[in-house]
């Protein structure tokens, strides 16, 4: 399901996504779903406990939680994220996150200088 890099012409269709990602006890996954030049989408899924240290992208990021709970902190800010809630990162802000329950999530990264 990774998608090699294309083109910003390139159209495509993915679907089924969260079957094909299934929450791994003990483990976050991930699928890149989109990757060209202008943006990256990535699906990711967590058990409860997992989590992703801090760290920070050059791209602007927006974030989606489809599934789950999960705690985000962004810049110094811890925000309780559930399903439908959405939040953007500038680009080189450091941010980081901890799964509270089995989450799925949306990661969509946009290239500025693109």
């Amino acid at each position: 399901m990774a998608q090699k890099m294309s083109t910003v012409e390139d159209s495509s269709a993915a679907l089924g996504l969260l079957d094909a990602l299934p929450v791994q006890q003990e483990a976050t996954t991930s699928r890149v779903i989109v990757n060209n030049p202008l943006l990256r989408v990535v699906y990711f899924s967590f058990d409860a406990g997992e989590l992703l240290t801090e760290h920070s992208s050059p791209r602007a990021v927006v974030v989606q939680v489809l599934t789950g709970q999960l705690r985000f902190t962004l810049e110094g800010v811890e925000h309780t994220m559930k399903p439908g809630d959405v939040l953007y990162m500038a680009p080189g802000a450091r941010h980081s996150l901890i799964a509270d329950e089995p989450t799925h999530m949306s990661l969509v990264m946009v290239d500025p200088d693109a």
